[in-house]
């Protein structure tokens, strides 16, 4: 494996975060917390779209504290990977995107202090949705449980779903609660539209994940991290990338053709043209990680801006 691409953007460093505010912050990931904040507003959207009045307080605390779950979840992550030497091993990286924030390898945080920091992240969740709950209803202490859960036994053990090759089906899982959460804050009560519009945007959003651990397959397999690439090997997991976009596609054609998605919503669809871009740089290099950025950069927007469409045009739709 390669050294990360010298025109990759630089790594972390003790004399680039010399503020400890700062540092805690950029350990965070937060050019990652996007696709946390477009499924809070696809959620939203949901319930506005089908007459749920808008509640502009509890949308704000419902969309902090889902922020600061996956914020959470990305240095629990990065302890977790430093621990078991995934990351260390980690040598044909394409930083930002793969290989973790570099923060421990680098000499920014120290394990403990990325420890300390990302579970004391998960327990000021807390409070935040026990509140919010009183507000909303029961319902979403069930939807914070399973998520704060999923967070945690994404890579942390003894679970370690990810090293199990479970950690597409988890992100999947977990940004479909992402919508149904927002959703239910201003609903109040289930309801199936935060379903129809959830599940693609969730499957795109764990085709990141997927992609992103092809770069990643050499070091992982190393430190004994069994991820769905590495159990599949590279020839057969690019297919499972395609198959995970095509099946969010016809997702979102199905509930649109039933109306259980306004027609306006099949505008969402547009997105493919990037997601099978992706998938075909994918085939093409899927043993050449290090050719693999413009395809990661293709899945991340498409997942964004399915997720933004289908905010805008659920939100439009309001009768």
């Amino acid at each position: 494996m390669s050294a990360p691409r010298p025109d990759g953007p630089a790594e972390p460093t003790p004399q680039r975060y010399p503020s400890a505010p700062l540092r805690y912050a950029a350990a965070t990931r937060p050019g990652f917390l996007s696709v946390t904040l477009i499924g809070c507003l696809v959620g939203f959207a949901a319930a506005y779209a089908d007459g749920a009045p808008f509640d502009g307080l509890l949308a704000a605390v419902a969309l902090v504290l889902a922020l600061v779950a996956h914020a959470a979840g990305n240095v629990i992550n990065d302890y977790h990977d430093a621990e078991s030497g995934a990351d260390a091993a980690n040598t044909g990286r394409l930083f930002p995107f793969t290989g973790g924030s570099r923060f421990i390898q680098n000499g920014v945080l120290t394990p403990g202090e990325t420890a300390r920091f990302g579970y004391g992240l998960l327990g000021l969740v807390v409070p935040g949705g026990l509140w919010l709950a009183s507000q909303a209803g029961g319902g979403l202490l069930a939807i914070g449980f399973l998520g704060l859960l999923l967070g945690w036994a994404y890579s942390a053990p003894p679970l370690k779903l990810v090293s199990r090759g479970l950690g597409e089906l988890v992100i999947a899982a977990c940004w479909l609660l992402v919508v149904v959460g927002a959703d239910y804050v201003q609903r109040g009560a289930f309801a199936w539209t935060p379903i129809a519009a959830g599940v693609p945007f969730a499957l795109l959003v764990a085709n990141v994940l997927f992609i992103n651990q092809f770069p990643d397959a050499a070091g992982d397999a190393a430190a004994g991290k069994h991820t769905l690439v590495v159990r599949l090997g590279a020839d057969t997991a690019k297919w499972g990338y395609f198959g995970i976009a095509v099946a969010a596609y016809i997702w979102l054609v199905l509930q649109v053709g039933r109306d259980n998605l306004p027609q306006a919503c099949a505008a969402a669809a547009f997105t493919l043209l990037a997601s099978f871009h992706a998938a075909r740089g994918l085939r093409e290099h899927a043993r050449e990680p290090a050719e693999l950025g413009t395809p990661i950069k293709l899945t991340i927007a498409a997942a964004n801006l399915h997720g933004l469409v289908l905010a805008a045009t659920l939100a439009y739709a309001r009768p």
